[in-house]
């Protein structure tokens, strides 16, 4: 058995997700900077996993997360609710009038095409979530009392602030002593970690996060970044992966941390902001899983890819207890959430396993 998981019906949720949910304001065709409207959506990288898992794959899921109270904290808390996920764990901070000692989060996204990449410009300094410190939340009752099957948070929270570092490693330790299997996202971001101490401090906070993971998912940068290991061979400058090379360090990484069940990473090739090669591959039990090629997808959204990867990977892990499969999952499933706006996923089941099936994009009638 790859992932053991604790008993559906002992459980209140089957995931459980940690981390900031930001509103996110969308110019559409404009940008940022020349824009005079912005389309409202909720986003966030551990919050987005947990949307996927419900609204496309059906399981039952919440977040913790935290917000000031005032109309922007319960707009977004309105978005959470439209997607389905659970919101009683939320924690709520009294708003001070004008969001001088805590405020809400915001990020404005605007898609790229062609030569252009997609940008955001986040505003998050300051926000209920960064001020999660150890305590706030009572892991006891949720791990224990309620009961979660599966815990996902990430390095975008981790490096919001020094005390939500801690409480990751709070919780992740809390879920492990009830049987709850962890996933981790290392999504290093420099812009996060670069006030409060670049590369070092992510690989300082990382590297005591990491053995309490069961799947940890990263690209080859964030291995490097965030857990210090480098790939032979392979040249920063150079526009593509050394596969070889890479898969031979996952070797190392998982001889340092034999926790490690699986580790996920995407491969993605930019041919422009709006086409690009997208696969996935898996390394398990010592064997790498390399899956299914959409060469040459044509993307709308980019944001929040990752995600979708994420939660159909663990889809797949939990339903069939399988890499293969659900290596797959993980790659049909960003692959559509990538083909409509916002950083969310509006994909079906159906349309997943399509995918994974070899369907193409003939009109569905």
């Amino acid at each position: 058995m790859l992932i053991e998981l604790r008993k559906k019906e002992d459980c209140a949720f089957d995931m459980l997700a940690l981390g900031e949910v930001m509103l996110r304001l969308d110019p559409g065709d404009m940008r940022v900077r020349n824009a005079r409207t912005f389309r409202a959506w909720e986003g966030g990288g551990e919050y987005n996993v947990a949307r996927g898992l419900k609204r496309c794959f059906g399981m039952k899921t919440s977040v913790v997360t935290a917000f000031a109270d005032n109309d922007v904290g319960r707009l977004v808390e309105d978005f959470i609710m439209q997607g389905g996920v659970d919101t009683s764990l939320i924690k709520w901070f009294p708003f001070d009038g004008v969001g001088r000692t805590v405020r809400n989060g915001l990020n404005f996204v605007e898609r790229g095409f062609g030569i252009r990449g997609a940008s955001s410009v986040s505003d998050r300094g300051n926000t209920a979530i960064s001020q999660l410190k150890p305590g706030d939340i009572d892991w006891e009752y949720i791990f224990g009392t309620l009961g979660v099957r599966w815990l996902h948070t990430g390095g975008i929270f981790a490096a919001l602030s020094e005390s939500t570092a801690e409480v990751v490693i709070e919780a992740v330790k809390t879920a492990k002593k009830y049987g709850t299997i962890v996933s981790y996202d290392l999504n290093y971001r420099p812009s996060l970690w670069k006030a409060i101490g670049g590369k070092a401090k992510a690989q300082e906070i990382n590297k005591k996060i990491a053995p309490y993971i069961d799947v940890m998912i990263g690209n080859e940068e964030d291995f490097t970044a965030c857990l210090g290991f480098e790939i032979e061979g392979n040249d920063e400058n150079l526009k593509e992966l050394n596969l070889d090379g890479y898969v031979k360090m996952l070797g190392e990484v998982v001889k340092v941390y034999p926790n490690f069940k699986v580790i996920a990473t995407t491969l993605r090739t930019v041919r422009t902001a709006t086409v690009n090669d997208w696969s996935a591959m898996v390394y398990a039990n010592g064997e790498v899983y390399k899956g299914m090629e959409l060469n040459a997808l044509e993307i709308y959204d980019r944001v929040g890819g990752g995600d979708s990867f994420a939660s159909g990977l663990i889809y797949g892990l939990m339903a069939y207890d399988d890499a293969k499969k659900a290596v797959n999952y993980g790659i049909a499933h960003g692959a559509l959430a990538m083909t409509t706006p916002g950083d969310t996923s509006t994909a079906v089941l159906k349309e997943v396993e399509n995918i994974i099936g070899g369907a193409g994009a003939r009109v569905n009638r």
